[in-house]
C-alpha cells in the first residue's frame, strides 16, 4: 500500500501555494476581495523516480522549494501590482526584488557570520573546531534575529497569516476534519513539515558538518560552505521526511519542538477571508489531482 502524499504548500503575497503530487496551484485575493487562482502541472523533474530516492529527494525539494516559491510569488506580486497600476508589470519589476532577496540571504546568512568570527573569534580561539562552530552559532543567531525584525513589519506580518492559514487547513485536511473556515480556524498555526523549522535543521546540522572542514583561506571556507549546503540540506530534508510520519512518537515531538517554537515567528493567526484562500488553494489542488 502507498503512502498518503503529504500535501503543503508556503504563504505568497494575499494568498497561498499548495502542491499536491502532481499538481501545484496558487490562491491569491484581490485587493476588491474576489480569489484568484491558478493550478499548474509540476514538471517531471519534481516529480520523477529521483524524487523518490533517500538523501536524493531533498536536492530536489531544494530546487523545487525555490523554483515553485518563486513562481508562486511571481504570480502573486503580478496580480498585486496590475491590480495597483491597472495594467501587466514588466518583468524587470517581479525579478528585481527576488534576485536582490537572494544575494542578500547568501550575504546575511552565510558571508556575516563568516565575517564575524574571522575578524573577531579567531583572534581569541585557536582551534578550527571551534572557530566552525562559533560561525555557525552566529549563523543561527542571526537567523532567529532576522525572523524576529521581519515579524514586526506589517506588511510581513500579513505574509506571515497567510502563512499560519495554510498550516491549518493542512493541519485540518491531515486530520480528517471538514476543509471550512470554522472547523480550519481551531487547528494550530504550526506544523511538523514547516520550511522555517527546515531551515533550523539545516543550520544545526551545518554546525555539526562544519566543525570538521578545518580552518582554510576565508574564500575556501565560503566556497565549502555553498557546496555543502544542499548535501546539508539533504540530510535535513530526510529528517523531516522521517518525522513527518511519526508525530505520534514522544521523542520525535520532544526533537522538533525548537522547530515548532521558532514557527511562532514566522506565523501569525489569520482571519477567516486568509483561511478562505488557503482552503481555496487546497480544495483546488485536490480536485485537480483526482480529475486526472
Amino acid at each position: 500500500m502507498s503512502k498518503r502524499f503529504h500535501y503543503g504548500g508556503q504563504a505568497v503575497l494575499e494568498g497561498v501555494m499548495m502542491r499536491g503530487p502532481k499538481q501545484v496551484r496558487t490562491a491569491v485575493r484581490r485587493p476588491d476581495g474576489e480569489i484568484v487562482s491558478k493550478t499548474e502541472p509540476l514538471s517531471t523533474i519534481y516529480t520523477g523516480s529521483l524524487r523518490k530516492v533517500p538523501f536524493v529527494r531533498g536536492f530536489f525539494a531544494l530546487i523545487e522549494t525555490m523554483a515553485l516559491g518563486i513562481k508562486s510569488l511571481m504570480y502573486s506580486a503580478d496580480i498585486a501590482v496590475e491590480a495597483e497600476l491597472e495594467e501587466k508589470p514588466k518583468p524587470i519589476v517581479i525579478w528585481t526584488p527576488v534576485v536582490l532577496g537572494i544575494v542578500f540571504g547568501v550575504a546575511l546568512f552565510v558571508v556575516l557570520p563568516m565575517l564575524i568570527t574571522h575578524y573577531g573569534i579567531d583572534r581569541v580561539v585557536d582551534e578550527a573546531w571551534m572557530s566552525n562552530a562559533a560561525d555557525g552559532v552566529i549563523r543561527v543567531l542571526i537567523f532567529i534575529t532576522y525572523l524576529a525584525v521581519m515579524s514586526l513589519l506589517p506588511d510581513i506580518r500579513r505574509v506571515f497569516a497567510y502563512h499560519g492559514a495554510e498550516h491549518k487547513t493542512v493541519n485540518a485536511f491531515e486530520a480528517g476534519a471538514p476543509l471550512e473556515v470554522d472547523s480550519v480556524q481551531r487547528f494550530s498555526t504550526s506544523h511538523t513539515r514547516c520550511g522555517t523549522g527546515f531551515l533550523l535543521i539545516v543550520m544545526v546540522i551545518a554546525v555539526i558538518v562544519f566543525v570538521f572542514t578545518g580552518q582554510p583561506a576565508l574564500w575556501l571556507r565560503l566556497l565549502s560552505r555553498l557546496i555543502l549546503l544542499p548535501v546539508i540540506a539533504s540530510v535535513g530534508y530526510e529528517l523531516i521526511h522521517f518525522a513527518a510520519d511519526r508525530t505520534d512518537n514522544p521523542v520525535i515531538r520532544a526533537i522538533m519542538r525548537p522547530s515548532m517554537a521558532l514557527q511562532k515567528l514566522t506565523t501569525r493567526q489569520p482571519d477567516d477571508q486568509q483561511v478562505e484562500v488557503a482552503i481555496e488553494a487546497l480544495e483546488g489542488v485536490i480536485e485537480a489531482e483526482e480529475g486526472q
